[in-house]
């Protein structure tokens, strides 16, 4: 019997014990990505695709309009760290909550640290997120790396405010052409943004009969597409780290 496809996330199960379920596998879609779209439903501005840049003024625009309470993103991947930083400027200023259903890697994932409070979306499909590291990360670097304003700090170091006089924060306010070239995922991480796309620390969260089974990787980028070649780090609860609020 085939695994189970959910949301772009491929889940194979290995074995079943007791009340939980132990994932042997997890792969990314292998289609490609496409730049952002936004979605207005209701009080919910649902972003999917690649955070690039070219859809930040309509996203800002919706946010500074105050009908919008949470920000889902939904299967997004790729993007810039600079984009990044300008979602994440646009949702601390309004104050939104923030959600993923589905994937969330790269760009988006910090812009989701970005919410009041950042939850995983409710549902069957499996939820994952991916954040950028440039080093693997000590347990007690893990322990603050994605709380309050160290986030702010950790994307810094991937973008050219790191190593020039651009800040993160003017991005806001650049026009689309003026954003980076967009990472696409699986692509090598261009010197400017000094990140690859699948390197990092992967969150997930699976459905199972029992509730949800959460787990915490680190993916060295030599895994490609195959999260299952990722290393599990014990003692990393994504609510423990701030990475989720309840």
């Amino acid at each position: 019997m085939k695994p189970p496809s959910m949301s772009g996330w491929v889940l194979s199960v290995a074995s079943l014990a007791g009340a939980g379920a132990c994932i042997a596998g997890l792969a990314l879609s292998s289609q490609p990505a496409h730049a952002a779209e936004l979605g207005l439903q209701g009080s919910r501005l649902v972003v999917s695709g690649m955070l690039d840049g070219t859809a930040i003024k309509e996203f800002t625009d919706q946010l500074a309009s105050g009908t919008v309470h949470t920000v889902v993103f939904e299967d997004s991947s790729g993007g810039t760290a600079e984009a990044a930083g300008a979602y994440a400027d646009a949702i601390r200023a309004s104050g939104v909550q923030t959600e993923v259903r589905g994937q969330c890697m790269a760009a988006c994932a910090y812009a989701f640290l970005a919410g009041k409070t950042h939850r995983f979306g409710y549902g069957g499909q499996v939820n994952g997120i991916l954040l950028p590291v440039a080093v693997r990360p000590t347990a007690a670097e893990l322990a603050v790396r994605w709380r309050g304003d160290e986030t702010h700090k950790t994307l810094a170091d991937f973008t050219p405010s790191a190593t020039s006089a651009t800040p993160v924060s003017s991005v806001a306010s650049a026009t689309p052409a003026a954003m980076a070239k967009p990472i696409e995922a699986g692509a090598p991480a261009s010197p400017k943004d000094n990140w690859q796309p699948e390197h990092g620390v992967l969150f997930t969260a699976s459905p199972t009969l029992f509730g949800r089974v959460y787990n915490t990787y680190y993916c060295d980028g030599t895994q490609g597409r195959d999260f299952s070649k990722c290393e599990r780090l014990p003692d990393a609860d994504p609510y423990k780290l701030g990475v989720l609020t309840p």
